[in-house]
C-alpha cells in the first residue's frame, strides 16, 4: 500500500511548506498594496498548505489529490500571470518559486506512491 504521508522533517516537504508560504506572503503583500484579489490567492495557497501538512484525520486521507490540486493552482496563477500579470522582479520571482514548488510537489507525489 503506497504511503500518502511524507515526515515533517524530509527537504522535500520543507521545501514545499517554506515555497508555499513564500508565494503565499508574496501575494499578500500586492494584495495589501491596493489589489485585493492577490489576498484571495494568497488564503488558497495557505489553506491547500493546511489540508496537506496539518494532521487533520478527516482530510489526511485525500493528501494526494490535495497535492495535485495545489500543483493545478499554481499552474493556473502562473498561466493568469503569462496572461495579465506585471513583468517586473516580484512577478518573476513568484513564478519561480511557483514552478520550483511545482517541481517539488511533483517529487514529493512520485515518492509518495513508492
Amino acid at each position: 500500500m503506497a504511503s500518502t504521508s511524507v515526515s515533517a522533517n524530509d527537504p522535500i516537504r520543507l521545501g514545499v511548506i517554506t515555497l508555499t508560504i513564500g508565494t503565499a506572503l508574496i501575494h499578500l503583500y500586492l494584495g495589501l498594496q491596493g489589489f485585493p484579489l492577490f489576498i484571495l490567492n494568497c488564503l488558497g495557497y495557505l489553506t491547500l498548505l493546511a489540508a496537506l501538512t496539518l494532521p487533520i484525520p478527516r482530510i489526511s486521507h485525500h493528501r494526494s489529490l490535495t497535492r495535485r490540486v495545489l500543483i493545478g493552482y499554481a499552474a493556473l496563477t502562473i498561466f493568469l500571470w503569462i496572461l495579465v500579470g506585471a513583468r517586473n522582479p516580484i512577478g518573476y520571482t513568484d513564478k519561480a518559486i511557483e514552478l520550483t514548488l511545482i517541481a517539488l510537489l511533483l517529487i514529493e507525489a512520485r515518492r509518495s506512491h513508492r
